[in-house]
């Protein structure tokens, strides 16, 4: 199971990932007193659903590690700090669950505590929702301009995953599988090997 934080080109692989998570969904609900009738319940909107997450970002590269030349803990840590000051959303994502979701991080703790130079930390975050108040104009051919194409293909970066890629760049990081499938004469029979410098169909 991996722990992947991103924004835009910019991601962390937690390299320890943390013994648990949870997460929490609901709606506003209300209960309203009818006169005659007594208490009804009347169902909300979905509440945003919050998740917390602890872990630490090791100084050395133990053998439990998940990613291999790991960044400095401070490293790390400011890279968050700068997410958090960005005051833009994050991407949270975790493997081998339905969890890729648009996350705000509301809070981030951490600190040493046994002299090994290990970063401990917590992050408390909530799931954010984009308000699509996108507006389109038509061209003299009647043609939607102002929108952004995606990309058609993409270079791979030291660290990336076709899970990674496929949430970057498409959207969704359960369609891994359909770019190995286009690149597979590319990437070869392990799709989990993937090198810097290698040019991918979308």
């Amino acid at each position: 199971m991996q722990f992947w934080l991103m924004q835009e080109n910019d991601y962390l692989w937690l390299p320890v990932p943390p013994p648990e998570f949870s997460i929490q969904k609901g709606r506003s609900n209300s209960i309203v007193n009818v006169e005659d009738f007594g208490e009804i319940a009347l169902i909300g909107g979905k509440k945003l659903a919050p998740i917390s997450i602890s872990s630490f970002f090791p100084a050395r590269e133990y053998s439990f590690c998940q990613t291999k030349n790991i960044r400095h803990p401070y490293a790390c840590v400011e890279l968050i700090e700068a997410w958090i000051e960005s005051k833009k959303p994050i991407g949270f994502m975790i493997s081998e669950t339905n969890i890729n979701m648009l996350c705000t991080i509301e809070n981030f703790t951490y600190g040493e505590k046994d002299g090994t130079g290990d970063v401990y930390f917590t992050i408390d975050l909530k799931e954010y929702k984009i308000l699509n108040t996108e507006t389109y104009n038509e061209n003299s051919a009647g043609e939607r301009i102002g929108s952004k194409k995606k990309p058609s293909t993409y270079t791979v970066k030291e660290g990336d995953t076709l899970m990674l890629i496929a949430k970057m760049c498409v959207g969704n990081s359960n369609l891994w599988e359909s770019i190995y499938k286009k690149n597979k004469n590319v990437i070869g029979s392990d799709p989990s090997l993937i090198n810097p410098g290698q040019v991918l169909k979308l």
